[in-house]
C-alpha cells in the first residue's frame, strides 16, 4: 500500500503536493447573526437572535513541513514557490486560482482557494541556501460554483449598471385618463 499525498489541483496552476501529509485539518464554518437589544422576551431575558447568512467555510492547515537537505536543493524554489503563487491573481483574471484540496480518495473542499499562506525557512546550507520550511498557516477558503452560462472569472456588473438595476421601476397608471372638453 502506497502513502496517498495531501494535494491541491487545479486546472489555473499547477498541482502542489504535500511533501509531509498534515497532522490536522481544522475546520471552520460560521453563521452570522444579529442580536436585537430592544427584542427581549421578559421570562429569559436574553437577546432576540435574528440569523443573517452563513459564511464560506474554511479549512486551516498548519506546521507543514517541507526538507530538501539531503539533496542540498532550494526549499522555496522546489516547493514554497507554488504556495506563494497560489495567492496571486491568475493571468487574466481578477481572483487567485481555485483549488480542489484531496487526500487519497477523500475530498476535503471541492472548491477553494488559498486565502492566508505564512511560512518559514529553519535551515539553511552554509551558503545561504534554504533547505527547510514549515508553512505554519495554509487557510483554504471555499468558494462558490461558477454560474452555468458564465466564467469563473466573470466580470461583475458596473457600478451604474448595479445603480440602474436597483432603482425602483416606475408603475404605469392603470386608471383611464379624464376626457378633455372640447372648447367652444
Amino acid at each position: 500500500m502506497t502513502l496517498a499525498k495531501a494535494t491541491l489541483s487545479s486546472q489555473e496552476a499547477p498541482k502542489i503536493e504535500f511533501m509531509f501529509n498534515p497532522t490536522e485539518l481544522t475546520f471552520e464554518g460560521v453563521v452570522e447573526t444579529t442580536e436585537s437589544q430592544g427584542g427581549r422576551p421578559q421570562q429569559t431575558g436574553k437577546p432576540k437572535v435574528s440569523f443573517s447568512n452563513t459564511k464560506a467555510y474554511k479549512i486551516t492547515i498548519s506546521k507543514i513541513m517541507f526538507d530538501t537537505y539531503e539533496n542540498g536543493a532550494d526549499v522555496v524554489k522546489t516547493h514554497i514557490n507554488k504556495f506563494r503563487k497560489a495567492v496571486e491573481f491568475v493571468g487574466g483574471k481578477e481572483r487567485p486560482p481555485i483549488y480542489q484540496f484531496s487526500w487519497g480518495s477523500q475530498i476535503y473542499m471541492r472548491r477553494c482557494f488559498v486565502e492566508k499562506l505564512t511560512y518559514k525557512l529553519t535551515m539553511f546550507l552554509p551558503n545561504g541556501t534554504p533547505v527547510r520550511a514549515v508553512i505554519d498557516s495554509l487557510i483554504l477558503k471555499e468558494a462558490d460554483e461558477p454560474e452555468q452560462n458564465a466564467s469563473v472569472g466573470s466580470k461583475q456588473p458596473t457600478k451604474q449598471q448595479r445603480q440602474q438595476d436597483s432603482r425602483p421601476k416606475r408603475q404605469q397608471d392603470s386608471r383611464p385618463k379624464p376626457q378633455q372638453k372640447a372648447k367652444k
